[in-house]
């Protein structure tokens, strides 16, 4: 079971995927918001190379665990991806995989304006690890 992961931002969103086994998440791109929110020509081709299974889009709780502002929006945003797409949804708790995907990229040497366009993408790939792996246990 592939699963395409979305990490949902006002500007860009978040692209990664899983292999064919649904064990390992990999970064894939980071697309304008627009695009994907329309299904662009760009976005339509990250569904046709990978062709998944499952959508699962990044979910932002605050740190208590509770939906913040931005997860109704997210929310609706998700479902109108999933339906264009005609694949069944879940969501993760995107809880600090963003802070996380910023540690990782630092650590790899790059800038803070460097990373502008790969945060998105690595934290989506951080989310959608934790989801597969939840799912093995």
């Amino acid at each position: 079971m592939r699963v395409l992961a979305l990490d949902i931002g006002e500007v860009r969103v978040g692209v990664a995927v899983s292999d064919p086994d649904g064990r390992v998440a990999s970064p894939v791109c980071v697309l304008p918001a627009p695009e994907v929110l329309g299904c662009a020509r760009s976005f339509r081709r990250v569904l046709e190379d990978w062709e998944p299974d499952v959508l699962l889009c990044g979910r932002p709780l605050t740190l208590s665990g509770e939906e913040g502002p931005q997860a109704e929006r997210i929310k609706d945003q998700a479902q109108k991806i999933a339906k264009s797409c005609g694949l069944p949804l879940e969501f993760a708790d995107e809880r600090l995989s963003s802070a996380e995907a910023k540690r990782i990229l630092k650590e790899q040497g790059l800038s803070e304006r460097s990373m502008r366009g790969k945060v998105d993408m690595v934290a989506a790939s951080l989310f959608l690890q934790s989801w597969l792996d939840a799912r093995q246990s």
